[in-house]
């Protein structure tokens, strides 16, 4: 609970009009300047405000207030109020776009659209509270203002933090399945490429190679037996 009550202008203007408490004792307990309440029963300020009976909303008792009347240097104290008021639930649901805003969500969508593609519809609903119709219109191009759209980030027109769409981002990358490796033929590196092929040196002659010196000799001998034959 605030330690100031409620309306303490109004609060302030019935304690000086209807009490005998100093100023300070008035400020303090309203959480005021003492020069402001000054101003109050000077008539300066709080012109037109009605005043607010303490006594009557429970912040306040008559016994209370007679203490503070006896003794200028007693400070008044802010009686708990009675009402619980249970804590309001969140509602969950789209995001409100002032009206103002409103005209230049397409041109976010456009922006996410082009430059995340990663995103998925519910997340550009999170950032620039829109609907799944005008997301879709927007990516067919079908929108009735699709020829005059302007990609424009939705952090700069005030759509969404930088923090939320980088939230966003980074979720929609963690969701994204990873692309299986290709298992195909790859090129060879291009050190194996530009590798020059030794030349071909053979060590040893092939045994079935021909031996000049062989075949010479044995026409050699053919032509003697020849001639013996002949003489």
């Amino acid at each position: 609970m605030s330690n100031a009550p409620l309306m303490p202008k109004a609060t302030a203007v019935w304690l000086v009009d209807n009490t005998a408490l100093t100023f300070d004792q008035v400020a303090d307990f309203t959480k005021m300047h003492p020069l402001e309440v000054r101003a109050i029963a000077d008539g300066d300020a709080a012109q037109g405000i009605k005043g607010m009976d303490p006594i009557s909303t429970g912040q306040l008792t008559r016994d209370e207030i007679e203490k503070g009347e006896k003794d200028p240097n007693y400070r008044l104290k802010l009686g708990e109020s009675k009402v619980v008021l249970p804590p309001a639930a969140k509602k969950k649901g789209p995001r409100y776009t002032p009206v103002s805003r409103r005209h230049e969500r397409p041109s976010a969508i456009l922006w996410l659209v082009r430059n995340h593609p990663e995103l998925k519809d519910a997340q550009i609903m999170r950032l620039v509270g829109t609907t799944k119709t005008t997301i879709a219109s927007v990516r067919d191009r079908t929108h009735w203002n699709a020829s005059t759209l302007t990609p424009m980030d939705p952090v700069t027109l005030g759509l969404c933090s930088q923090i939320e769409l980088d939230f966003e981002v980074q979720r929609a990358a963690k969701e994204k399945p990873v692309p299986a490796a290709y298992g195909g033929a790859t090129l060879l590196p291009a050190s194996e490429t530009t590798k020059k092929e030794p030349e071909f040196e053979p060590s040893e002659k092939r045994e079935d190679d021909l031996n000049v010196d062989a075949v010479f000799a044995k026409l050699k001998n053919i032509g003697g037996k020849k001639q013996d034959e002949e003489e």
